[in-house]
């Protein structure tokens, strides 16, 4: 899958001259912890963030009072401490590059451009939500876990094929690997016990059924 299939298109922005009492505002509006910053043309210049106006905030330790703050907040303007070259993605990236860019980079949150245009935006909760979704959480069904010793290629042909000749059909599949590959896969039948009996009579190891409704 691809950014475009997850990205929030169509993202809140906020124009560069508007203060840090607005972006706040917003944010607080939303739930937001970030905005993308455009100009009078709504060209993508820029990322105004919560951790960013706190690192460019007095903290209560000064001798500012909440009046003076407040005033610092009104007066101050988002292109004045906004991030000035974020990090951006193409919608055409796979969103497991995406993910890998996040974490790499320690950012919450990619800006998606195009000609200077932003045309959406993708978050860590975006890649949650394609990761849950990818593993068929909310899928009503049968999930298990086969675990395999020894990996060879047709493993996966196999299982299918018993299934299949059970009028079972598959609905989400992953394989993970640590000290031994275990496959977790999700069927729309809510028999686990049955399917668990399927694939155990033919020689694999069920470690894990659960059923959900």
């Amino acid at each position: 899958m691809k950014i475009r299939n997850y990205m929030i298109t169509s993202p809140i922005t906020i124009n560069e001259d508007e203060t840090i009492s607005e972006a706040l505002d917003i944010f607080k509006r939303n739930s937001f912890h970030r905005l993308p910053v455009v100009d009078s043309a709504k060209r993508f210049i820029g990322l105004i963030t919560e951790g960013v106006i706190a690192a460019n905030t007095p903290t209560s330790a000064t001798s500012l009072s909440i009046y003076e703050l407040n005033y610092l907040l009104s007066k101050t303007k988002v292109k004045d401490i906004m991030i000035k070259e974020p990090i951006v993605a193409d919608q055409e990236m796979l969103l497991e590059e995406a993910a890998d860019l996040m974490r790499r980079k320690n950012v919450g949150c990619l800006p998606i451009v195009e000609d200077s245009k932003l045309i959406g935006i993708i978050t860590k909760n975006d890649i949650f939500k394609a990761f849950v979704e990818m593993l068929g959480y909310y899928a009503s069904g049968s999930r298990l876990v086969v675990e395999v010793d020894v990996d060879r290629p047709g493993i996966l042909k196999d299982i299918a094929t018993v299934l299949s000749n059970e009028g079972i059909s598959i609905s989400h599949l992953v394989v993970y690997r640590d000290e031994k590959v275990n496959i977790i896969i999700r069927v729309e039948d809510t028999d686990g016990e049955k399917i668990k009996n399927l694939l155990t009579n033919v020689g694999y190891k069920v470690t894990e059924v659960k059923i959900s409704k």
